[in-house]
């Protein structure tokens, strides 16, 4: 198996162990464990861990290995600002540039999603919110951007794609989902970039909230 394949596979692994919040924020990041479970030496992880903690995933601790990064709530809102302008841009030119195909499947997307929500099945709506978002993002054709968003979106996935959310502020996501999809259909991207970005504010006020509720006095 070649080196660069084994490097990218680790990589991804051991980066959503950390999205998945397998390994926790603040969590030292279990070097020998890891290579035992990828069967890895401790050369190629630690390779992986300077490519997540130039991603913001960890910080690398002097002669001490890695700990899981700490999200704090400048950071969090900072993420979420550049987030909202990537989705509103993404808006506009997945309107101009998808086709049907892709379009049909986010309607698809829909469809399930929104059966998730009125079973109250949270597990299940989650990821496929979030297929959505991605499947946007891919139909804007613009590999700048896609990149972009992989790697910013990942920093606060494990909050954005996660935090359980009152009957209210769910009832509402929905709505602006249905929105969403109505300006997909009419390939209205000023619409579908305007609904993305007030989404995206109200999840990302939501989250601030509650990280202001359970911070220490």
């Amino acid at each position: 198996m070649a080196k660069e394949f084994v490097h990218t596979e680790l990589l991804d692994s051991v980066r959503e162990l950390i999205i998945s919040e397998s390994l926790q924020e603040g969590q030292k990041v279990p070097e020998g464990a890891l290579c035992e479970r990828f069967g890895v030496s401790r050369t190629p992880l630690r390779e992986v861990l300077k490519v997540l903690a130039a991603e913001g995933h960890v910080d690398l601790l002097p002669n001490r290995g890695a700990r899981v990064t700490v999200l704090g709530l400048a950071e969090v809102e900072g993420l979420f600002d550049v987030t909202g302008a990537l989705e509103s841009l993404a808006g506009e030119q997945c309107c101009a540039r998808i086709d049907d195909e892709r379009a049909n499947l986010i309607t698809a997307l829909h469809a399930r999603m929104a059966e998730s929500y009125r079973r109250g099945d949270m597990a299940s709506y989650y990821p496929l919110n979030r297929a959505i978002h991605e499947a946007i993002v891919e139909a804007t054709a613009n590999p700048v951007l896609q990149d972009l968003y992989r790697r910013v979106n990942a920093r606060i996935r494990r909050v954005r794609f996660a935090t359980p959310m009152t009957p209210q502020i769910w009832s509402r996501a929905m709505a602006e989902h249905e929105g969403m999809l109505n300006a997909i259909s009419r390939r209205d991207g000023v619409s579908l970039s305007a609904i993305l970005k007030t989404h995206l504010a109200h999840k990302s006020q939501a989250i601030i909230e509650m990280m202001k509720a359970s911070a220490p006095a």
